[in-house]
């Protein structure tokens, strides 16, 4: 997967996490776990279009640590309205794959991306 069909995947994802948001209840649980929801999945899409922005490997590095962090953060607060029972687990199951699928290129991108400055500083 090249960068622009992940960057068109990572923000498919934000209008999944976006209508997923607005079919919570609109209670105080509903409302504040979808705030928080929409602020962290919707990031994955921002801080990874930040990231191919990057001036440098180490600003590359550290962006794509934000969208690691973001992901995760996506992936807790699926399961805390799965495990809360907001919505039904049918409901979430593909986007919560989902996440953990991103979560996991991103892991994998962080590592090479290190691996790679690493290798880049040895041979200097």
């Amino acid at each position: 997967m090249n960068s622009v069909e992940l960057k068109n995947r990572t923000k498919d994802f934000a209008l999944r996490i976006a209508k997923l948001v607005d079919a919570l209840p609109k209670t105080l649980n509903g409302r504040a776990i979808g705030s928080q929801l929409i602020r962290s999945g919707t990031s994955v899409a921002a801080n990874y279009r930040a990231a191919l922005r990057a001036r440098s490997q180490s600003e590359f590095i550290s962006k794509i640590g934000t969208v690691v962090e973001e992901a995760d953060e996506t992936v807790f607060w699926l399961e805390f309205i799965i495990d809360s029972g907001l919505l039904k687990k049918s409901r979430i199951e593909l986007l919560k794959k989902e996440a953990e699928e991103l979560l996991s290129i991103f892991c994998a991108t962080q590592i090479s991306s290190k691996n790679r400055k690493s290798e880049i500083g040895n041979r200097k």
